[in-house]
């Protein structure tokens, strides 16, 4: 059965971890969009792994990784990432990157810290990677894909569309300096060099020996960063949705059986954007130093908040989730009360929504409706079977399943590995 991991929320759901664990049954994992902007953190054995673009996947030997043509790569990181890998003794033999996929410049860097850093209301909070901009270079055709770094006639030829179009716009609008074209053929041999032992020319022959075998595809970010049906404008570039994997893996929808929505036991936003069952009290402090909410990319902050039953809602449909595996239901263990937002009210009418409205405009006239449930006051970090949770827990993933009309086959009780429950 192929499978599609799918972060639920805002990202930062735990990915990484369910990712890992479905990879041991997989032959061939699969990132298909995003960049060095997701972070993604596996324990195994008291070791902590953080990823940012390779597969999780690639912890287990004799498994393909593939970075797919919906990804984009800021080079340098990948290295770093990659000698990172090398150096913890992970072999990388079998870690594969699309020719398709493509390249983050230095001046997409440059163009997405000018953005963020003199945005007043319309900042966005980017990780200022370049993700954005390499994504509008894409669609406007102007981009470099990693297969562009092999062909010097390639290369040369569209270097000299793109750097006059790019040249200007960088002196002009954001008042940076200029590229020559000798500079970017020097940036681009250095790429070359670092992509080399990696780019798969033969990536059709890889997919195609890999049907009727156990594919499994890996998101970045969440259904709700989705470019498309997230928080728009606060969102992502990309389509982090169960859909985006087709497209961004060069494999059909036909080869998805399932989509694995990953979501926490509560809620977490880095960055601007709406946020209606965010905690801003001590029991929001509470949530975020007892689930060490803190960004594996940038270190910053999470906000903190009660599970939202609307937006996960409306992420089981767009995002095309077919089973939720639950994370970090163990930072509840020492909450007396805890509550789910069942619908949002409107303050200026009184209107009741329990779809998720998608002008996330009005959301700063919208508060949570919440039903409080009762905690378990218990540690469950050690329990290994569904059965054995105490009842107040099995009630409260019980009443999250009834709320969103799918399953809970997983339960995540602690970070590493052996920490996780697989109901039946």
């Amino acid at each position: 059965m192929n499978k599609v991991v799918v972060g639920a929320q805002w990202g930062d759901e735990g990915k990484a971890k369910i990712t890992d664990l479905l990879a041991q049954d997989a032959d061939l994992i699969i990132r298909y969009q995003g960049g060095c902007n997701a972070g993604h953190t596996v324990v195994v054995d008291n070791k902590t792994f953080k990823f940012h673009l390779i597969p999780s996947g690639i912890l287990y030997g004799g498994k393909d990784c593939f970075i797919g043509a919906g990804t984009v790569i800021l080079p340098e990181y990948f290295e770093e990432e990659v000698g990172g890998l090398i150096k913890d003794g992970i072999d990388v033999s079998r870690l594969k990157v699309s020719p398709l996929a493509s390249i983050t410049m230095p001046y997409h860097t440059e163009v997405d810290g000018y953005t963020e850093d003199t945005a007043k209301k319309g900042k966005i909070g980017t990780t200022k990677k370049g993700i954005g901009p390499t994504y509008t270079d894409k669609y406007a055709r102007i981009g470099l894909k990693i297969q562009d770094l092999y062909s010097k006639e390639t290369l040369s030829e569209k270097l000299d569309v793109i750097l006059p179009l790019k040249n200007k716009t960088l002196e002009q609008v954001y008042g940076l300096k200029p590229y020559t074209k000798e500079q970017v053929l020097e940036l681009c041999d250095k790429y070359a060099k670092i992509f080399e032992p990696y780019v798969c020319f033969e990536w059709q022959e890889l997919l195609e020996k890999s049907k009727g075998k156990k594919v499994l595809f890996e998101g970045a970010q969440g259904v709700m960063l989705d470019v498309d049906y997230g928080t728009y404008p606060f969102v992502t570039s990309s389509n982090p949705i169960g859909g985006g994997a087709a497209v961004g893996s060069g494999y059909g929808p036909k080869m998805i059986d399932e989509v694995v929505g990953v979501a926490k036991a509560y809620v977490t936003r880095v960055g601007e954007g709406p946020f209606v069952s965010e905690l801003t009290d001590e029991i929001g402090v509470k949530i975020r130093e007892v689930g060490h909410e803190y960004g594996v990319t940038t270190g910053r902050p999470r906000r903190c908040g009660w599970f939202d039953a609307v937006t996960m809602r409306y992420a089981v449909l767009v995002g095309g989730l077919t089973t939720i595996a639950l994370t970090k239901i163990d930072v509840f263990d020492e909450f007396e009360e805890i509550k789910v937002c069942t619908a949002y009210k409107d303050t200026r009418n009184g209107k009741i929504y329990t779809s998720y409205p998608t002008d996330v405009y009005m959301h700063k006239y919208l508060e949570p409706v919440y039903e409080t449930h009762s905690g378990w006051m218990e540690d469950i970090t050690g329990v290994t079977e569904y059965e054995k949770l105490p009842e107040n827990a099995k009630k409260y993933l019980a009443r999250l399943e009834e709320l969103l009309g799918v399953s809970i086959s997983i339960v995540s009780v602690g970070p590493d590995r052996t920490q996780t429950i697989f109901k039946k």
